[in-house]
């Protein structure tokens, strides 16, 4: 047993086994289990406890019904169980304490975590476990009957070897006990302790007396050797008495003497007892009694009878001399061989005792060893996970540097490219301005060539006009010299006229000379506006070549910075495509990496669950959407390189833990699954492969898509679903709150049920009347009813319920009570949900039927259904009420009320139905008699058609209830029930 527990890590066959054995009908055989049971807890696996919790409250009721027998091997039986309990108590409290107590004094101190209050409680709990292993001790002993050897005998064994394990116990228990007394003497004042050391010392006395009787059975001296406690209790109120301490040591010899085998001084004394019988013999033969002597040398030196006599009687003396010298040199030989073999037993115990230290020793050395080794591989571990961090660090500060020195790039270059922008936007202004002014110039030019076109026609019309005038002026001075002739062939008649004449050619010539005179300002005006206009043409000549010398200057410049900037964003884009193919050639050393350390073999130990696969699976699907639109950003503009290299590398660390997730979890899985799962993993991580080597390629950067990538991780998603356990049991831990959610549930449920029937009651009360509303009303009315029949049986079992907690739950709480009585519990479950689902189903019914839309049989099966869901509330509630209790009473009144509500639902179905059959009953008076037999034909066809249904729905119903039996034998657990 002890090696199966190794074997397994657990004692899950061991309990297995003991289950199907009969402990509570056979003593004996409950007595050799507890025996068993001792040893795996002392030098089992460590996983025996953990595996046996879960039994202990077992072990106590069969430690309470053993107890009830007085004789034989009950009351030795219930002792020994309760003892099994307290050590499983101790080693769950106190988890640093081994199964066989063997601890150093450093894990002693360790186990208290240097704390006066552990230390106190530790204590405690080790008086109250030696307490439980003396008061088997003495059971056993007073079973026994000690006038006899009993340790020889088959019977007397079987009760004795037991207390081989008991003893080992309470060594190391003794020997825990006096150091934490001494270290709490050295902490608490002594009165605080009183207590401790009184019952300490009730405790030494009785291990004192068991261990000295127990050294004196045959049974045990050849088994165990037992050790000797001190002659005096130690004194803890005397710190240097814990010098004087000596643990006391249990040797188990490693080959056991027969036990037909007798101690080496019967042997002593035995051959003592055979030499003497000899000597006696010798005198009877040859002492007295014989009559020749054959030392008789009268003939030879010729003495006398009396010299003979004397010397015969000399040399009796003499001989008689060496016999009782040689007799005390026996017995001094025997007691100093007796001596020298108790103090070769001493010397050997001892050297048992130091062997004993030594191997702990030994074991502390091994075990120190063992922990420095661990704490060097620890360091070792660190100093790696240092310098890995250091390097990582140093890379990502390198990558970091990288990125600023790139981004400070990229800024100069933003910003250089905005100054360029905005010289740009200058020089365009500029040339505006200057194409603005060279239009305004032409324009003026323009003007200026009108103006000047304006006033040379101007100065030819008043040119023309003068010319005109001196025309005129000519001909009149032709006309005036004629006329003068005339005139001056009649001056003479009047010089009057004459002299009126002369002035009028004064004044012409006036006229003449004025005209003159603005003729040539006119010139002169002329003249300077072409002079003006010829300046005028020379500074638009000026500027024109000055404006194209600074275009042309401009343009060179432009066509400058251009180049520049197209070299300045070649580099940007080399830079962001060698940023994003190093990422993308660490993303795929990593995800080589992790195929890699699949394909590892220190890799097949790791394993893991099938959820754990599918939220990695989850995480790397959404990841790689997300990729995908950054890709799709980048292939668009090439400055959000930034939002892909952050997906990219997520993507790629998500990628690399499913893949070792995916292999983890095909450790654990059937073989069928698991070489799917692998080999979905390795084309997943060979697609990923594909996918950053493409990335790394400028040429299929472009073409490069990941959704192969998507639906890999979509069939390891699937697999995983397949892989994730099914229908999964409600704890019993959780038992109690369910059925108080479910009660909850199910008063909801008719409290909401109640409110629609009330709301359906209020709508066909305003849209029904007749013969309908009448129906509608009476039906619903029922319902209503019945919903308050309900109601009130859910709150008497509530009621009965929680008298049925309180009264047998005892100290425990209500959740363990419900799980204590999971089955009852499950029952109570399964009727609160018939009941809330029943009420829901016949008010959906109900409102069919007030609708017109549904049937009276339907609403009549479902009132029925309510009352068998509330038949098996109420059997469920009173299984284990008390007969006569109130509330039970109350329940049983409640169901009554269920039941006639219900058949009130029923009854007013029916008359409504008939109502409204009657209602809709056919007219004869306007059919003849063909049309009369022929609908006769066909309501005979209807019913047989009718009844051929009605037979198979019985049979389908036979069917489903079969089916619902089986499953609800399944869910209660029916079969295991009938297999114990």
């Amino acid at each position: 047993c002890i090696l199966g527990t190794h074997h397994e890590k657990g004692a899950q066959t061991f309990w297995s086994v003991v289950n199907r054995l009969p402990l509570s009908g056979n003593a004996v055989l409950c007595w050799k289990f507890c025996h068993v049971f001792h040893k795996l807890l002392r030098d089992g696996h460590s996983n025996v406890l953990k595996d046996s919790v879960r039994y202990k409250n077992e072990l106590s009721d069969m430690s309470r019904m053993w107890g009830h027998l007085s004789e034989g091997y009950g009351q030795l039986c219930s002792i020994y169980l309760k003892l099994l309990r307290t050590k499983m108590e101790f080693h769950i409290k106190n988890p640093r304490f081994p199964g066989n107590l063997q601890m150093s004094d450093r894990q002693l101190d360790e186990a208290g975590e240097n704390d006066v209050n552990n230390f106190f409680q530790l204590t405690v709990e080790m008086f109250d476990y030696l307490e439980c292993e003396l008061n088997l001790f003495q059971t056993v002993f007073s079973s026994l009957d000690m006038s006899r050897s009993v340790s020889v005998t088959a019977a007397g064994q079987c009760r004795l070897a037991p207390l081989i394990q008991v003893i080992l116990d309470c060594s190391h228990l003794y020997d825990y006990t006096v150091k934490l007394l001494f270290k709490l003497h050295s902490c608490l004042p002594a009165d605080t302790l009183q207590g401790h050391r009184d019952r300490f010392l009730e405790q030494f006395r009785k291990l004192k007396d068991l261990f000295y009787r127990s050294s004196n059975l045959q049974y045990f001296k050849r088994l165990i050797q037992i050790p000797q406690l001190p002659e005096n209790p130690p004194n803890f109120l005397r710190a240097s008495a814990l010098s004087e301490h000596i643990s006391p040591v249990v040797v188990i010899p490693a080959e056991a003497s027969s036990p037909d085998s007798e101690p080496i001084t019967d042997l002593v004394e035995m051959d003592a007892a055979s030499q003497s019988l000899f000597d006696n013999k010798f005198d009877d033969i040859f002492g007295s009694s014989f009559s020749c002597d054959p030392f008789n040398f009268n003939s030879q030196n010729g003495m006398n009878k009396d010299d003979k006599d004397r010397l015969i009687e000399q040399l009796y003396g003499e001989i008689t001399a060496l016999k009782e010298e040689l007799e005390n040199f026996k017995a001094e030989s025997a007691r100093g061989a007796v001596q020298l073999r108790g103090r070769a037993s001493e010397l050997e115990a001892e050297l048992a005792e130091q062997q004993h230290l030594k191997q702990q020793a030994q074991d502390e050395s091994e075990f120190l060893r063992a922990e420095l080794e661990e704490l060097k591989k620890q360091r070792e571990d660190t100093e790696k996970a240092q310098r890995s961090l250091t390097e990582i660090e140093r890379r990502a500060q390198a990558n970091e540097q990288r990125y600023s020195k790139l981004k400070e790039k990229y800024s100069e270059l933003v910003q250089n490219h905005a100054d360029l922008l905005r010289k740009n936007a200058e020089l365009t202004k500029q040339i505006t301005v200057a194409r603005q002014a060279q239009g305004d110039v032409e324009r003026e030019k323009k003007e200026l060539e009108d103006s000047f076109q304006r006033v040379s026609e101007q100065a030819q019309r008043k040119s023309q006009e003068q010319a005109e005038v001196l025309e005129t002026l000519k001909r009149e001075l032709a006309a005036s010299r004629q006329e003068l002739q005339v005139l001056q062939g009649t001056l003479e008649s009047s010089t009057q006229a004459g002299a009126e004449q002369n002035t009028r050619i004064a004044s012409l010539e006036q006229e003449r000379d004025r005209l003159s005179q603005a003729a040539e300002q006119h010139r002169d005006k002329m003249a300077a506006l072409q002079a003006e206009l010829q300046q005028l043409r020379d500074t638009l000549t000026h500027e024109q070549e000055s404006s194209r010398t600074e275009l042309e200057m401009l343009q060179t410049q432009l066509r400058d910075k251009e180049s520049t900037e197209r070299a300045l964003q070649r580099r940007l884009a080399e830079e962001r495509l060698s940023l994003l193919q190093s990422t993308a050639r660490q993303a795929e050393s990593m995800v080589q990496d992790a195929l890699a350390r699949m394909e590892d073999p220190a890799h097949i130990s790791c394993t893991g669950s099938a959820d754990c696969l599918l939220s990695q699976t989850l995480a790397a699907s959404e990841c790689a959407e997300r990729l995908r639109d950054a890709h799709s950003k980048y292939l668009l503009d090439g400055a959000a390189v930034g939002s892909l290299l952050p997906h990219l590398a997520l993507f790629t660390h998500l990628v690399s833990n499913t893949l070792l997730q995916g292999s983890a979890t095909s450790h654990v899985a059937p073989v069928e699954p698991a070489d799917r799962l692998l080999e979905l993993c390795k084309q997943c991580g060979s697609e990923t492969v594909s996918y950053l080597s493409a990335l790394q390629d400028p040429g299929k950067v472009a073409s490069a898509d990941c959704s192969l990538v998507t639906a890999y991780l979509g069939q390891i998603s699937a697999i995983g679903e397949e892989l994730r356990p099914r229908g999964l049991d409600v704890k019993q831990e959780e038992l109690g709150d369910l059925v108080d959610k479910e009660m909850a549930a199910t008063a909801a449920a008719i409290e909401v049920a109640s409110a629609r029937i009330e709301e359906m009651l209020s709508k066909a009360r305003a849209g029904d009347t007749g013969v309908q509303l009448e129906v509608n009303e009476r039906i619903l009315g029922s319902c209503t009813g019945l919903m308050q029949a309900i109601r009130v049986l859910v709150l008497a079992s509530k009621d009965l319920q929680r008298e049925i907690v309180e009264s047998g739950r005892g100290a425990a709480s209500p959740k363990e009570f419900y799980a204590k009585n999971s089955r009852w519990t499950e029952g109570l479950i399964s009727a609160s949900k018939a009941v809330g689902w029943g009420a829901t189903v016949m008010v959906d019914a109900a409102d069919l039927v007030v609708q017109g839309k549904g049937t009276f049989e339907e609403l009549m099966v479902c009132s029925r259904e309510i009352a068998a869901s509330t038949a098996q509330l109420v059997a469920a509630s009173k299984v284990k009420a008390d007969k006569d209790s109130a509330n039970l009473c109350k329940l049983q009144q409640a169901s009554r009320g269920v039941n006639q509500a219900t058949a009130s639902v029923v009854a007013s179905t029916k008359a409504g139905r008939s109502q409204v059959e009657e209602k809709d009953s056919m007219d004869f008076s306007s059919m003849t008699l063909t049309q009369i037999k022929r609908q006769e034909m066909d309501s005979q066809v209807r019913v047989l058609e009718l009844e051929n249904q009605l037979q198979k729905e019985r049979q389908k119903l036979g069917e489903l209830r079969k089916k619902h039996y089986e499953l609800a034998g399944v869910a209660e657990g029916w079969e295991e029930d009938g297999e114990w």
